[in-house]
């Protein structure tokens, strides 16, 4: 397991998934082809594979130790999931519970899980399947869960505009049942969840994608979900990813994240960055750049 410490907040990444994705201009279509050669030396391998162009990314979720309570930020994809319209999903099969439980968690030991917003690989684990359905994975706990994405891809949007049947698949296995169980905190605004963690809106990607602060000490972090899904995009920020549904609004709140995390010395915890996955940013005149990586304490 791969662990660090902030401030009084200990932090373990715990993999479901990791490795080549497609291409990676694919994913960041206005990104140049010349950023990403010219950034090969540190991009390769764990970000990028020059030789076949595919981005590398993963598929995790950040256990967060904080007064006395267990918080999973984001759930992963989930297993036995029909997802049609993402091929690399669909009824995919992990040992992530098992990962989880090797990092010290069982499902009766989380407090808080986080979907940062409620795309197919920050939501599946949110339940499990039983004969008949689904059930909440984390029997204790509290979900919390952007009301603005709540809306946007459940039946009070009527699965309507800019929405896939994917999305509605989703919502159905992975929130609907944690609704039904009485467990979903729908929030808008921010959210504080205790002293040292708070949840801010970070809308573009989707219309509640958010982000979560942690301030605990002298030390800083922000995980910053699905704002980036690469470091290139530090390095050139306007590009917004292919599945950003509000390019201008997505692309502001990059700048936004980007600019406090390189004036407050915030550590950027993003959730599909491969190798160590979270990085210091700096400014370099008007644009930034990556600082010191992660280092873990291993397991």
């Amino acid at each position: 397991m791969q662990r660090f410490v902030l401030g009084d907040v200990e932090v373990t990444r715990v993999v479901e998934w990791q490795g080549p994705i497609a291409p990676a201009r694919d994913i960041v279509p206005e990104s140049t082809a010349q950023v990403w050669w010219d950034n090969r030396d540190w991009l390769a391998p764990d970000h990028w594979e020059p030789d076949s162009g595919r981005l590398v990314g993963a598929v995790q979720t950040w256990v967060l130790r904080s007064g006395g309570r267990t918080v999973l930020v984001d759930t992963g994809v989930g297993n036995g999931r029909e997802r049609p319209g993402a091929p690399l999903f669909h009824q995919w099969q992990t040992d992530f519970l098992g990962r989880l439980e090797r990092a010290g968690v069982r499902p009766e030991d989380v407090d808080v899980v986080v979907n940062t917003h409620l795309h197919a690989d920050h939501v599946g684990w949110n339940t499990v399947g039983v004969v008949g359905g689904w059930v909440p994975a984390f029997p204790r706990a509290q979900y919390l869960v952007p009301a603005a994405d709540n809306f946007h891809f459940g039946p009070d949007n009527a699965y309507g505009k800019g929405l896939r049947e994917d999305d509605r698949l989703i919502y159905e296995d992975s929130i609907a049942p944690v609704h039904q169980a009485g467990q979903v905190l729908l929030w808008e605004g921010s959210h504080r969840i205790d002293e040292h963690l708070t949840l801010e809106p970070a809308p573009g990607h989707t219309p509640g994608s958010s982000v979560l602060r942690l301030a605990s000490g002298t030390d800083r972090a922000v995980f910053v979900g699905d704002v980036l899904h690469s470091p290139v995009q530090i390095l050139e920020p306007s590009c917004n990813s292919c599945f950003c549904l509000d390019a201008e609004q997505a692309a502001a709140s990059r700048l936004r994240i980007l600019e406090r995390a390189a004036d407050e010395r915030e550590l950027l915890i993003p959730a599909h960055f491969g190798g160590a996955g979270a990085v210091e940013v700096r400014r370099e005149g008007s644009r930034f750049t990556t600082g010191r990586w992660a280092a873990y304490g291993e397991e």
